[in-house]
């Protein structure tokens, strides 16, 4: 029969063609990039801003602002960061200085995390403590190395007190605003099929605070890294020769590229901690979430 509106013959779909064109969807969805392509999708916004971020530096260091004894430029800082290497001497205080880092962020994790479940709860703990959770939060970490060298002394355990504190009650907090924003309609679908008390937590609350527990421990890495540092250049534990140790000896020296050299490794552990563990951990939990495309 002719379609008197535009003189053509309409084609009846069969079974077969409409299965086809479904799988041809499929077909298209199922290519997608490449780990080449993707990792360096990844990598060169990275790589763009370093670069930026190396000219930048370098015409700072042409306009003569400072002296090349005070602000050391690129071609300078470089080798002094490879000679640090081949000696060794940066790996050992790196490894110091992480060992103290994981150490540290542990114990704030579990601390935080069974803090910010307690308060999420119960409304009594939430009224009682929310307030004083997001002060501590607000404490310089400076502030609290007094203390900690009158109760532990100048040890490792002055370091570890400050690096908990500093980023526990950030983690804490995210749990607590992870639990307040969870929508109502999921706890009362948990509730109606039998989840009670810790079970409607672990399996309803838990899960759905994830993206705000997962900002909560990156607020928490960068509080304890902060810390850390901190405490390595005020707290000098002998035969420890960590990052900060390093930083200090430099400026005792008026060593300008050694000074610049520890800065940037510290810059670096920063955003490798960041890029591979929790924007790796962040994409999984939007990805699963269907917040993204999944062929990125």
């Amino acid at each position: 029969m002719t379609d008197v509106r535009t003189g053509s013959v309409p084609v009846s779909l069969s079974l077969d063609d409409e299965i086809a064109g479904l799988d041809a969807l499929d077909v298209a969805d199922a290519r997608l990039p490449g780990a080449g392509v993707r990792l360096w999708k990844a990598a060169w916004p990275k790589l763009a801003a370093l670069g930026l971020a190396l000219v930048l530096w370098q015409l700072i260091v042409w306009s003569r602002w400072k002296p090349d004894y005070v602000l050391p430029g690129p071609r300078v800082v470089f080798p002094q960061v490879v000679d640090d290497l081949r000696s060794g001497k940066l790996v050992r205080a790196t490894l110091i200085t992480l060992r103290r880092a994981a150490i540290g962020y542990s114990i704030a994790v579990v601390v935080g995390l069974a803090i910010g479940a307690m308060v999420s709860r119960w409304r009594t703990l939430r009224v009682a403590f929310g307030s004083f959770i997001t002060g501590l939060q607000t404490m310089p970490s400076i502030a609290w190395f007094p203390l900690a060298i009158l109760l532990f002394q100048k040890s490792e355990g002055a370091i570890m007190f400050v690096v908990a504190l500093g980023a526990a009650p950030a983690i804490a907090n995210g749990v607590i605003t992870g639990s307040d924003h969870v929508p109502p309609l999921l706890t009362r679908s948990g509730t109606a099929l039998g989840a009670r008390g810790l079970n409607l937590y672990r399996t309803v609350t838990l899960p759905a605070s994830l993206p705000s527990v997962l900002g909560g421990l990156k607020q928490g890495w960068a509080f304890a890294w902060r810390s850390l540092m901190a405490g390595e250049l005020l707290v000098i534990v002998a035969r420890s020769p960590s990052i900060g140790v390093r930083l200090q000896n430099a400026r005792d020296l008026a060593d300008a590229p050694q000074l610049v050299a520890t800065m940037i490794v510290i810059l670096v552990i920063g955003i490798c901690v960041d890029s591979l563990l929790f924007a790796t951990a962040e994409h999984a939990i939007r990805k699963r979430w269907g917040l993204i495309d999944p062929s990125r």
